[in-house]
């Protein structure tokens, strides 16, 4: 049998929970190493906790007129769409007046999406050209020390097609890029998602993943302290939930009998969506806070719409579908749905918050972004985008801040170099990303 490869090795040093067909990855805990060896340097002092990125995305621009922040901290003043946010002002950044150089001029819509994480210039056409996106970099780079090297999540199915533009709709419907030709495929399937966070498989999917490793799990819970006793039960009870929201999603077992066996090998379960828009967004950020706090992965995107999105909100008293609503973005029930997705955000940065890393949170050690293709979706405008993040990577970048890029140089606000602030936070040092060679000043 040959050597172990790196990952091989830094994976067999993980402590799992492990059933039939299933593997279930652990949180941090205080009594016992987890995700490899205990957490210190060769010279005793403990080290530093891995840093996760995320990057969340709503199409067609927000409500400008309460996207607004003054102020900094705790004392922060946040605009109407920004309300969800307020218990987090001190732990998330308020950014304006960044662009994405080679989405401007280029007609609306696909041209302006595909490469809103890569910056770089798209193809029409058949053909698919653009570049690799910042998450798929960090993969790239860190994703070796994961079981996953990220997850891909999406809350909307891919177009097909070619806009009146010429671009393809791929540009739309994706924003995670592997290389300059092929976007990273999207599980849109909370079901499916959650099955890949547990390695869920073969004959006894269907069956709870608990079930299958609560003998483990009771072991486990005899070998560590009371703390961290009360940690494995509050995250066993996080995961039987979301399970169990999730396998709602799953096709009935009348259905899944009679197909039979083949059942089992399906990779898209046939009605696997939620009807309800609010709850299939609120799985997905649950299975990537999971996907976090146990280490199974430190890179997600999760595109909450896509552009030219279909989705409607009846919840919210909008009578039309996502990207008729943002052609009036002014309007007060737009500013219902740019609020609705700051909250889901929010949810997400509240979640990894509420999970404790030693003296710190998840949140305190990770990277969330919250963007958008556009400012406005009336007048499709990407000359500038609204940009929102929270956590701090682990004190590498500064938080509790409203920063205004607004009026200086095109080479002085792009997003790109944003990118490239980021990735230095995350250990990846590179000289250039996309359109910038430089870092964000002030970040």
């Amino acid at each position: 049998m040959g050597a172990m490869t790196p990952k091989q090795t830094q994976l067999s040093r993980r402590r799992f929970l492990r059933g039939v067909g299933v593997t279930m990855a652990l949180p941090w805990l205080e009594s016992i190493p987890v995700w490899g060896s205990a957490p210190v340097t060769p010279g005793g002092t403990p080290a530093a906790f891995p840093k996760r990125f995320a990057a969340l995305f709503m199409a067609c621009g927000i409500n400008s007129t309460h996207w607004w922040a003054k102020g900094a901290g705790a004392d922060m003043e946040l605009g109407k769409s920004l309300e969800p946010l307020v218990p987090l002002k001190a732990k998330m950044n308020f950014i304006s007046g960044l662009f994405n150089k080679a989405a401007t001029g280029v007609g609306i819509h696909p041209g302006q999406t595909g490469n809103v994480l890569s910056g770089a210039a798209l193809q029409k056409g058949a053909e698919l050209r653009g570049g690799i996106s910042v998450d798929q970099v960090l993969a790239n780079h860190i994703g070796q020390e994961t079981v996953q090297p990220s997850m891909v999540l999406g809350c909307e199915q891919p177009m097909t097609g070619y806009h009146e533009t010429n671009f393809s709709m791929a540009y739309s419907s994706h924003i995670s890029w592997q290389n300059a030709t092929s976007p990273v495929p999207m599980e849109v399937y909370p079901s499916l998602a959650f099955d890949s966070l547990f390695d869920n498989r073969g004959s006894k999917r269907n069956q709870s993943v608990l079930d299958r490793v609560k003998e483990q799990a009771d072991d486990l819970k005899r070998e560590v302290s009371a703390s961290d006793q009360a940690k494995l039960d509050e995250y066993l009870s996080s995961v039987r939930e979301v399970e169990k929201r999730a396998a709602a999603t799953r096709p009935d077992k009348k259905a899944a009998d009679a197909i039979g066996p083949a059942a089992l090998a399906l990779k898209r379960p046939d009605n696997g969506l939620p009807e309800d828009i609010r709850e299939h967004m609120k799985l997905m950020c649950d299975i990537v806070a999971l996907g976090f706090q146990t280490d199974k992965t430190r890179v997600v995107t999760l595109l909450l719409c896509r552009d030219i999105s279909g989705l409607f909100y009846p919840f919210l008293n909008v009578r039309a579908a996502h990207h008729l609503a943002s052609h009036e973005d002014l309007a007060d029930s737009y500013e219902r749905v740019t609020r609705y997705y700051v909250s889901q955000f929010a949810y997400l940065a509240g979640r990894l918050d509420a999970m404790k890393e030693a003296d710190g949170t998840v949140l305190d050690h990770s990277f969330l972004m919250f963007l958008s293709n556009m400012w406005s979706g009336s007048k499709h405008d990407s000359t500038k985008l609204p940009i929102l993040t929270a956590g701090g990577l682990d004190g590498a970048l500064k938080t509790g801040r409203v920063l205004n890029y607004q009026g200086r140089p095109d080479a002085d606000r792009k997003l790109c170099s944003l990118y490239l602030s980021v990735l230095d936070g995350m250990g990846v040092k590179l000289d250039h990303f996309g359109d910038a060679n430089a870092r964000l000043e002030g970040f």
